[in-house]
C-alpha cells in the first residue's frame, strides 16, 4: 500500500545552530501526527547531526542531491555512501533548480537512481514542466520523457524504492499553484505512466508527491485527490508549525 508522505527540501537555507533547533522542533510536534510519514532534506551539513537526532526513524531524513560516483576526485561531491552513514535514508534526485541551474539531464539522474539504490538509499524523484511548456500543451509529453529517462531499466524490485515528485515550476516560489484539478490530473497520468512501464499494482504502490507551493492554506485540498500522496514542501517546510499542520492535512 502507498503511504501519505510530507517531505520537506529546505534548500540553501537555515545556519547550523538554526537548522538543528528546527529538527528538534518537528520531532517534537510530529508525535500527534498518525497515518503520515515526515522526512526532512536540510543541506548536507546538518545531516549527520540529523542523523543522531532522528536515529529513531520516527522521521526520515534525505538529502537534497548527491553524486553518481562512490568515490574518488570528485571535488565537492557527496556520494551515496557518505550519506548512508549519518543515517541518511532518502535523497531527492532531479529537482527542478538541478536541472535549471546546474544542466542535470534525465540520463545523468537515471545513473544517480541506481547508485542510491545500490547503496540502500531511497531516491525521491522530481518531474515537471515550465510555464511556456504548459501554455504550449507539451506538458504531458514532458513529464512522459522524463518519467522514462528517469526510470530507463529500473526493475521492478527497484521501483519499489522509489517516490515520485511532480512539481509544477510555473508554480514553485511564484507564488501560483496549480489548482487541485491540474495537480490530479497530473498525478493520475504520472500513475498511468508507471502502470504502463511495470504493471498496475506498482503503480498502485508507489507514492506521488505534489511540489509546487504546497501549504498549510491548500494542503488538504489537494491531498484530497486520490492520487495525490502527500507534498514535496519548499518554504513551509522552514517552519515546523506550517509543516505540521500541512502533514496534519490527511
Amino acid at each position: 500500500m502507498r503511504k501519505n508522505i510530507v517531505a520537506g527540501n529546505w534548500k540553501m537555507n537555515k545556519i547550523f545552530p538554526e537548522g538543528i533547533e528546527l529538527i528538534k522542533e518537528i520531532k517534537e510536534k510530529s508525535k500527534e501526527l498518525q497515518n503520515v510519514k515526515l522526512i526532512v532534506a536540510p543541506p548536507y551539513i546538518f545531516l549527520n547531526e540529523a542523523g543522531t537526532i532522528l536515529s529513531d526513524k520516527q522521521i526520515g531524513l534525505g538529502a537534497q542531491n548527491c553524486s553518481n560516483k562512490i568515490n574518488g576526485a570528485y571535488t565537492g561531491e557527496i556520494s551515496p555512501e557518505m550519506l548512508t552513514s549519518t543515517n541518511t535514508e532518502y535523497v531527492i534526485l532531479g529537482h527542478s533548480e538541478r536541472r535549471t541551474y546546474y544542466n542535470e539531464t534525465d540520463e545523468l539522474i537515471n545513473e544517480k537512481i541506481k547508485i542510491c539504490i545500490d547503496n540502500r538509499l531511497k531516491p525521491i524523484i522530481c518531474c515537471g514542466e515550465v510555464l511556456q511548456e504548459r501554455e504550449d500543451n507539451k506538458h504531458f509529453d514532458v513529464i512522459e520523457k522524463q518519467i522514462h529517462g528517469m526510470l530507463k531499466d529500473i526493475s521492478e524490485e527497484q521501483i519499489d524504492d522509489i517516490i515520485i515528485a511532480y512539481e509544477p515550476v510555473w508554480a514553485i516560489g511564484t507564488g501560483k499553484t496549480a489548482s487541485s484539478e491540474q495537480a490530479q490530473e497530473m498525478h493520475q497520468f504520472i500513475r498511468n505512466i508507471v502502470s504502463k512501464l511495470y504493471n498496475n499494482e506498482t503503480a498502485n504502490n508507489i507514492s506521488i508527491l505534489y511540489g509546487g507551493s504546497c501549504k498549510p492554506t491548500n494542503a488538504k485540498e489537494l491531498f484530497s485527490n486520490p492520487d495525490v500522496d502527500g507534498g514535496l514542501i519548499g518554504g513551509a517546510s522552514l517552519k515546523a508549525n506550517d509543516f505540521i499542520e500541512i502533514a496534519k492535512s490527511f
